[in-house]
């Protein structure tokens, strides 16, 4: 079971900023307040959706074939898709 970064915290639920980045390579360290990337807050199953988009050139009637489902199910995977990052973008800003 591969573990997830964790985007929120255990306690209080509000969400996690990256303090520090290392490089295993040199050591170099770099400590700042960083945002995590919107794509990364995302579920691991939505994840796996829009690389599955890329791979299949944006056609979700291909998507629809390789996931066994309706055209309009994979359309309606999308636009829920769609609906939470566009919510996360606004929490964001």
């Amino acid at each position: 079971m591969d573990k997830k970064l964790p985007v929120t915290c255990p306690s209080c639920e509000a969400e996690l900023k990256v303090h520090s980045l290392s490089c295993d390579s040199c050591q170099t360290t770099i400590n700042g307040s960083f945002e995590l990337p919107l794509l990364i807050k995302l579920e691991q199953k939505e994840q796996d959706f829009i690389i599955a988009f890329v791979k299949s050139s944006g056609s979700l009637k291909i998507m629809a074939q390789e996931l066994k489902l309706s055209y309009p199910t994979v359309r309606n995977m999308l636009d829920d898709l769609i609906n939470k990052i566009v919510e996360l973008q606004k929490i964001n800003k």
